[in-house]
C-alpha cells in the first residue's frame, strides 16, 4: 500500500522505524524485535539504509520485503545519495520494484568527516528526482525534514524553503528528525504551512532510555534539550532503572500532546528495542 493512501485514511498514522544490524549473523535477533514491533500494529515500519550508502552490503531491501511478506506490515525502504553514483541508485531502485517495494525515504545521507563524498547527488530532492525518473510513481517518496532546521542551514525559515524542494521533487509524506520540545514542532509545522507545504507530517520520537543516548543521538541531531528533559536527565544520572522508566514516561507525554493537538503520525524511533517501542504504545494506544 502507497503510504500517503494511509495517511488520507486514518490520523494519526503510528509508525516505527528499525535500522538493520551492522552483522549479518544479527540478522535472526532483527526479526525477534520485529516479531515483537508487530504486536503494536504499526501503520508502517521504516528501514534505514547501510552505513556509509554500501550497496554491496546493504540489507535494507531485503529486510523491508520480509517484513511485508512475513508480517503483513506496510515497509519504507531508505535510500542515500551522498555516497553514491548514479548507477549505485539505480540499482538500488530496480532492488525495490523487484521485491514489490513501494515506498521509499529519500535521503541525502550523513557526510562523515574526512571522507571522499560522490558529487552526483548533493541534495535529497536531486534523489527524488532521479527516482520519480526511473519509476513513473511506481515508488512514493517519503522525506525527512527538521523541526529546528538542518544543521547546515542558515536559519530555520531557510531550510523550509529547501523543503519545499523536496515537496517539488514529489516527495508526499515528511518524517521529522526526532526531538524534545513539542513547542518546536507546533512552530516548525505552522511556518511550513503558511508556505505552501501541506503534505503530511509525522513526528520523529526518540524514547532516551540509557545515558549513553544522551551523547551519541542527542549530540548528533541537534534538537534542543527543554529543561523538563534535562531536569529528567540530571534526576536519573546515576540512576540507570530510573531513567529507563523516565524516558519512556517523557516520550509518552510527548506523544499524547502530539495527538491531542491533531498531529498527523507519530513515528517512533525504536533503536530496535521492542520493549521500549511496546511500552509507548501501550500508554498511547487510547488515543490512535
Amino acid at each position: 500500500m502507497k503510504i500517503p493512501d494511509i495517511y488520507k485514511e486514518k490520523k494519526p498514522v503510528f509508525s516505527l522505524e528499525i535500522f538493520p544490524p551492522k552483522r549479518k549473523s544479527n540478522i535472526a535477533s532483527l526479526y525477534q524485535a520485529v516479531e515483537r514491533l508487530a504486536q503494536c500494529d504499526p501503520d508502517f515500519i521504516s528501514v534505514t539504509y547501510g552505513a556509509g550508502g554500501n550497496i554491496a552490503d546493504n540489507s535494507t531491501c531485503e529486510i523491508a520485503a520480509n517484513i511485508k511478506k512475513e508480517y503483513g506490515i506496510e515497509t519504507v525502504a531508505h535510500l542515500t545519495c551522498v555516497n553514491s553514483t548514479r548507477e549505485d541508485v539505480q540499482e538500488m531502485i530496480a532492488r525495490f520494484q523487484d521485491a514489490d517495494i513501494e515506498n521509499v525515504m529519500a535521503l541525502r545521507g550523513d557526510i562523515v568527516p574526512g571522507e571522499d563524498i560522490r558529487r552526483e547527488f548533493r541534495h535529497a530532492n536531486e534523489l527524488a528526482i532521479e527516482i520519480q525518473r526511473k519509476c513513473n510513481d511506481s515508488l512514493e517518496i517519503l522525506g525527512a525534514c527538521y523541526p529546528e532546521g538542518h544543521y547546515q542551514s542558515k536559519s530555520l525559515d531557510s531550510d523550509i524553503q529547501n523543503l519545499k524542494y523536496k515537496i517539488g521533487a514529489g516527495v508526499r509524506v515528511l518524517i521529522t528528525q526526532l526531538f524534545f520540545d513539542n513547542n518546536a514542532f507546533y512552530n516548525f509545522v505552522g511556518r511550513a504551512r503558511s508556505v505552501g507545504i501541506n503534505v503530511p507530517i509525522s513526528a520523529g520520537i526518540m524514547p532516551i532510555v540509557k545515558a549513553s543516548q544522551i551523547e551519541k543521538t542527542v549530540q548528533l541531531s541537534g534538537a534542543s534539550l527543554p529543561h523538563e528533559f534535562t531536569a529528567m536527565i540530571s534526576r536519573y544520572e546515576h540512576d540507570p532503572a530510573g531513567l529507563y522508566e523516565a524516558g519512556i514516561e517523557y516520550a509518552v507525554a510527548q506523544a499524547r500532546d502530539l495527538i491531542r493537538s491533531g498531529v498527523d503520525g507519530i513515528h517512533i524511533y525504536t533503536m530496535n528495542d521492542p520493549e521500549v517501542a511496546l511500552r509507548v504504545h501501550e500508554q498511547i494506544s487510547d488515543l490512535l
